[in-house]
């Protein structure tokens, strides 16, 4: 299937690794031009290696200005953003009591402003330009309250929330905002939180992974490229209808009306 990519200036944030790289490589793939970004230097020189001279920015991305001239330095390199990917970013798992304001502010900090912080220009050049789509990886802890994920939960659901309005607000100048939200999937992310919740159930890292690939119907955590198969549908003009959703890709973990 065409997927009319080809030629597209696709910006993903988070790209040198996990599910941001595996959906460098399928833009890639379908001819589009990638820029990542990251905060590791060395992380983006490695993807950079991997996705054959894609055009990289190191940047921390909660840093608004940072990201504002993360955005202008892409499209003087490459060009104008036509797909943004928002990958970057993740809040550390926190056990309930051992929450505090500052903990609930950094995961909003690492999670929410990562995202908002690029979100918020590209929209608006994307509006005034007429077009775009903008794509955020954003976590089923928006929906399904986790013990050590309270405070990166809540900011998923900020995130699911800015992506339905967003999308509804931007709709009528050419842009859509859409969501996904991936389930467990083989990424370093999801091992350290993994270990996290064996620490707070006192069992192995072993015996953790076993109970969570148990609450899989499907059996298995997802490949990060099963989540960049997603994304490029929804960034494709084949979705072309659809704005301001979250698609869950989690094998049916979560089996909840939208």
């Amino acid at each position: 299937m065409d997927l009319g990519l080809e030629g597209k200036v696709v910006l993903v944030t988070g790209g040198s690794k996990g599910i941001g790289l595996a959906c460098a490589a399928a833009f890639a793939a379908e001819g589009a031009r990638i820029a990542i970004c990251s905060r590791s230097r060395d992380n983006v020189e490695r993807a950079r290696a991997e996705l054959k001279g894609a055009f990289g920015v190191a940047a921390d991305l909660s840093d608004a200005a940072a990201a504002g001239a993360m955005i202008d330095a892409v499209e003087s390199g490459v060009g104008t953003v036509d797909v943004l990917v928002n990958s970057a970013g993740a809040a550390r798992r926190t056990p309930a009591d051992e929450l505090a304001p500052a903990a609930w502010r950094a995961a909003f900090d690492a999670k929410f402003f990562s995202y908002v912080n690029v979100i918020d220009p590209m929209v608006k050049r994307m509006a005034a330009r007429g077009g775009g789509v903008i794509v955020n990886i954003i976590g089923g802890g928006g929906k399904v309250a986790s013990p050590t994920h309270l405070a990166g939960g809540a900011a998923n659901a900020a995130l699911m929330l800015a992506t339905a309005g967003l999308g509804a607000a931007y709709a009528g100048k050419g842009v859509r905002v859409v969501g996904v939200s991936p389930g467990l999937t083989e990424t370093s992310r999801v091992a350290e939180g993994l270990a996290a919740d064996a620490r707070l159930a006192g069992i192995s890292v072993e015996e953790a992974r076993k109970r969570s690939v148990g609450r899989i119907p499907i059996g298995r955590l997802a490949t990060p490229r099963e989540v960049a198969d997603a994304v490029l549908f929804l960034a494709s003009p084949r979705a072309g209808y659809i704005t301001g959703v979250t698609l869950s890709v989690d094998g049916g973990q979560n089996p909840v009306v939208l």
